[in-house]
Formats: C-alpha cells, structure tokens, sequence
C-alpha cells in the first residue's frame, strides 16, 4: 500500500480521492463500524465549495443557499464584492460524507471500518501501522501514515506531536431537532450579558439549535440530556422547546489549539488532528478538506516519483500559519461575541472598519478562504500564489468554451496559455500538467500570456515574473525534472 488514512470523515475521504486522482494506492481505516449519521458541521466556506467544484463534486451535493456574512457575530456585508464571498449553509456532515465515499470508492479507494489504529512504527522503506479490526489485531505497511482522525487524533499524539492552546472557559451546547417552530437565527442572535442562541434549517425539517448561557462552563458530553439545553433556551428566550424530538445531542466548548507540526517524518496530519475550534465558526471542516486538497498530490508526486525535493515540506509550510490564522480568529470571534457589554466599544470599532471595503475584504477573504496567498517564489504580481478563479471561462483553440473548473477535474497541473512557446518550454513535464491553448485571456489579468496552475488550483506561475522566476525554474520547483526526451 503507498498510503495509509486513518479516520473517514470528510477530510480522509477527500485525501483519499485525491491520492488516488494521483495514481495512488490508499486504504482509509475507521474506528466507526457504520458511517455516522449526526452532522457537526453544516456549511463550508466558498473556497471549500470551489475545491469540491475543481473535482465535479459540487452538483453531487443538494442545493443550498448562500450563507450570511459576519465575524462575531458583527454583520459582513458580502455584496459589496466583485467575487463571491459567500459559503453554503444547511448541508448536514453525513451528506457530504456520503459524497465524498461514494466518489472515492469509485476511484477505487479501500474504506475498512471497526478497524482501530493502537500503533506504528516507521522503518526505512515505510510505516507500518498496528490495528484492531473486526477479526481481531492486524498489522498494515505503507510508504505514508496520514492521521485524518479529529480533534483528539489517535495518530497525533502516537507521533508525539504538540497541541497548544488555552484551555477551554466556555460551555455550549447543540442538538438536531424537529417538531419545534422557533424563530430562526441563522448567524446565531447574541443576547445581554454574553449569551447566545442559534436555530438554523437543515434538510427534512430538522433544525439545529446551539445555545450558550453567560457562565456555561465546559460540559461531559457523557452526562449531557435534552433538557440541559431546554431548560437554557427557555431561561434565555422565554420559549420552550422541551417537546422536540432530538436527533443528536452533544457539547462543545470554546477550544481553539493548532498542531506544532503537519509534518514528523513518513506521518502526516490534517484537519482536526491538526486544528480545532468552535463548531460555530463554520470553519473547520472547510480547512480539512482544503488540507487535503494541498496534501494529496504531493504525497502522490512523491510516492511516483517526480516530486522536486521539499515539495512534501511545503504542506507544513503552507497550511500551519492557515491553522494558526483559525485558532486566532477563532478566540478573537468568541470574544468578540460573548464577552458582553464590556466588549462593545471593540463591537463598535470593529463595525465601523468593517464597512470599508479595503477591511472588509480581508476579512471576508480570510473567512472565506479566498484570501489565502502561498508563497511561490519570486514576482510581485496579485494573481501569483492565489488561487485561480474556478468560473473563469477559456475560449480553447479548436473553439470549445470551457471553466477552469472543469480542466481540473483530474488533479493535474495546467498550463494555460495564448502563445504557443509557452506550450513548447512545457513539453517535457506534459506527464504531470496539461498544456492548455486558450483564444481568450488566461487568467483575470487580460494582460498575461500564460499561467501555471497547481493541482490544488494555485497560480504558481505567470507570465509577468521576471528571469529570476522564470517558466522552467517554477516547472523544476513544483513538478520536478522534464522527463528524459
């Protein structure tokens, strides 16, 4: 086996079809015996929806509707844009869960559940990873071990690996219920004192409800009934919900922590095992999966051969400040939210930079993870190290119309250019990035001849770098040596 997943949620099954997009033989080894039907999560952020359209998921998913702008609470006008700002709201977990396993079983990925990882050890040629499943204690081999496996990763602290961050003060708690008609609040509805409730609509008249009381500490989830979150709402609302069927019940805290490393030796992390926060940041599923997308076609790269050296570094170069940049955010939202009337000369600042667009644009792009910027080497351009617009449309030399998008779907590199000397400096990296003639501009910028894009979607490359970052060195840098003529 080439590599190694453990956990099959949404961040492991989407680095499962990537890998094997690449050529690469995966196995995903789950300690659930069944596929969960509760739901954590229930949105993802625009970028994580461009990710999903960039491998023709997005329409497997049922429609939903644009989610509202808002950084603790504080409204974030989204119109105000050229781009889409906006994330997608009301998509229980399982659903997107269940996409992501159906595509990647049709690559060809295996999913062993009931099978627990209990160890590891690496050797020179590989891991090999020690697990109880169904018949009992097995032992498996690959080139790679990557710990997809949440917030309290099996797998991270096997590695030994650090997990900073303050300890948890705050307390919520969140159930999917029916029968009820409350009031939706969508962004969630701050209340005096620090408080806050939540009720937003999920698919079959399920609507999920959070709820934190001002000196709601930490809770077991062992020992959390419906009525714990009932009694609050009635004390904070004057409404009762206590007559709902409950679906899933559970408890979160104001957690925010980041992993010290992405990266120790053959073992990899990503999503949760390496960032976590706040459900109601609607954030963490979203970064998972972009780790995913960043990782999985390094590690094939490497596993066939033709990735450049320090390629499989820049996985924890690039995606540890974005878990940093969560974690932050995280505790500055929460804050920002739920300290009460302390915090409202702060609110009220905040509000105020918020309506400049050149502010609120940076915020949106962090929130949405449009902003992300990598750095790819020399050249001051915008577009360098963005991601490239998925909508953007191509007009291709025998004259189809076509999105990025849609040119992405394989996980390829693309170099898309108007001038066919571009094309011909490419030919000895064609097995690992498609050559694309396009009629019409390249890129946003009408004034580029070409642009390189990643697998991932990032602009590595654009015709407006100079010597020093020139076609050829950004080809040896993010897809290795020309293959022999």
């Amino acid at each position: 086996m080439s590599v190694i997943v453990v956990g099959a949620g949404p961040v492991g099954l989407m680095l499962a079809g990537e890998l094997r997009l690449g050529g690469v033989d995966v196995v995903v080894y789950e300690k659930l015996p069944t596929p969960p039907r509760e739901s954590r999560g229930a949105s993802f952020t625009r970028r994580t929806a461009e990710c999903f359209d960039q491998r023709g998921l997005l329409t497997r998913l049922p429609a939903t509707e644009p989610a509202d702008g808002h950084f603790g609470g504080i409204p974030l006008d989204l119109g105000m844009f050229s781009e889409d700002h906006a994330g997608a709201r009301g998509i229980p977990q399982f659903r997107t869960e269940r996409m992501l396993e159906d595509w990647a079983l049709e690559l060809g990925v295996q999913v062993r559940r009931g099978c627990e990882v209990t160890g590891y050890r690496e050797t020179s040629a590989g891991v090999v990873v020690t697990l109880d499943g169904p018949q009992g204690p097995f032992e498996d081999t690959a080139v790679f071990l990557v710990g997809c496996d949440g917030g309290r990763s099996t797998i991270r602290k096997l590695a030994g690996i650090d997990f900073p961050g303050p300890e948890p003060t705050r307390g919520f708690y969140t159930a999917d219920v029916t029968g009820i008609s409350t009031r939706r609040r969508r962004t969630g509805e701050d209340l005096p004192g620090g408080s806050m409730v939540m009720a937003m609509d999920l698919e079959g008249g399920v609507t999920r409800v959070v709820v934190h009381e001002r000196g709601m500490p930490p809770r077991d989830r062992e020992t959390l009934r419906f009525n714990h979150l009932a009694d609050a709402w009635e004390r904070l609302t004057g409404e009762s919900i206590h007559h709902a069927e409950v679906r899933w019940l559970n408890c979160f805290t104001d957690a925010s922590r980041v992993a010290s490393l992405y990266r120790v030796g053959r073992v990899f992390l990503a999503g949760d095992a390496t960032h976590v926060q706040p459900p109601a940041m609607a954030q963490g599923l979203s970064v998972g999966v972009q780790d995913a997308v960043n990782l999985g076609w390094k590690l094939a790269a490497t596993v066939k051969g033709w990735a450049p050296a320090g390629l499989l570094d820049t996985y924890h170069s690039e995606r540890h400040p974005i878990g940093e940049q969560l974690a932050r955010n995280a505790r500055a939202a929460i804050e920002l939210r739920l300290t009460g009337a302390d915090m409202d000369p702060v609110r009220g600042v905040m509000a105020e930079l918020m309506s400049h667009k050149g502010a609120a644009e940076h915020l949106a792009g962090m929130l949405s993870g449009l902003g992300i910027r990598y750095d790819m080497g020399p050249c001051d351009h915008p577009l360098l190290g963005k991601r490239m617009p998925p909508d953007h449309k191509l007009t291709l030399a025998d004259g189809t119309r076509t999105r990025v998008a849609d040119l992405l779907h394989s996980a390829q590199g693309l170099l898309i250019t108007t001038n066919d000397e571009y094309g011909q400096t490419a030919q000895g990296w064609t097995d690992r990035i498609k050559v694309v003639a396009s009629t019409t501009a390249v890129a946003p910028d009408p004034a580029l001849e070409a642009v390189l894009v990643r697998p991932d979607g990032y602009i590595a490359w654009t015709s407006a770098a100079g010597p020093a970052n020139n076609l050829t060195t950004a080809l040896n840098r993010w897809f290795g040596t020309a293959a022999p003529k």
